[in-house]
């Protein structure tokens, strides 16, 4: 598995299937101007794959993923200070957004990538939960600035259609489903 993700290592690890995890420094999460925003993540999740595929012993799978948050037609990636990730909470306050990962797994002779979407909803969150969030949980490395599994995902979420582990960060139940089948 290729992500430093401890949410992705932890539901990787509850498969019970062996693997490790190795990381390639510098890939770059750039996407074509234009792409519609269902489409972006899987076409990052393929171009980090294709960074390992020079370097893959013949006998390796490699699985790599993205996700990312979408607010009517914006994309919501990793806030990049606090001040950010309050003003990407307050945009998701009393609406409905879609998370999306795209997972390619790739070996030097196969390839398959997918994406997974799910619907959340978020209550009317308040200035004071927003910052109390911010303040303690540093959601810098998370798309649109949430943890579905820490506490903003508790006291915040009032709906979710597809996967809760999608909103995580990984759609564990269709890479499995994927590596069953591959």
């Amino acid at each position: 598995m290729a992500s430093n993700s401890p949410r992705r290592k932890e539901l990787m690890s509850g498969l019970g299937i062996p693997y490790t995890v190795r990381v390639l420094p510098d890939i770059q999460e750039n996407y074509p101007a234009g792409l519609p925003a269902s489409e972006v993540a899987e076409y990052i999740a393929a171009e980090k794959a294709a960074a390992y595929v020079p370097t893959m012993a013949d006998d390796e799978l490699v699985i790599t993923a993205d996700t990312i948050v979408v607010l009517v037609d914006e994309i919501l990636g990793k806030p990049k200070d606090e001040d950010d990730a309050r003003r990407m909470l307050r945009e998701l306050s009393g609406r409905t957004h879609h998370v999306i990962t795209g997972v390619s797994m790739v070996t030097k002779k196969k390839s398959r990538r997918f994406s997974v979407t799910t619907e959340v909803t978020f209550k009317e969150l308040t200035d004071a939960e927003i910052d109390h969030y911010v303040t303690k949980y540093h959601p810098l490395d998370k798309a649109g600035a949430y943890g579905v599994q820490e506490w903003i995902g508790y006291i915040g979420v009032t709906g979710l259609r597809g996967s809760y582990y999608n909103v995580m960060g990984f759609p564990i139940q269709r890479v499995y489903s994927e590596l069953v089948n591959w």
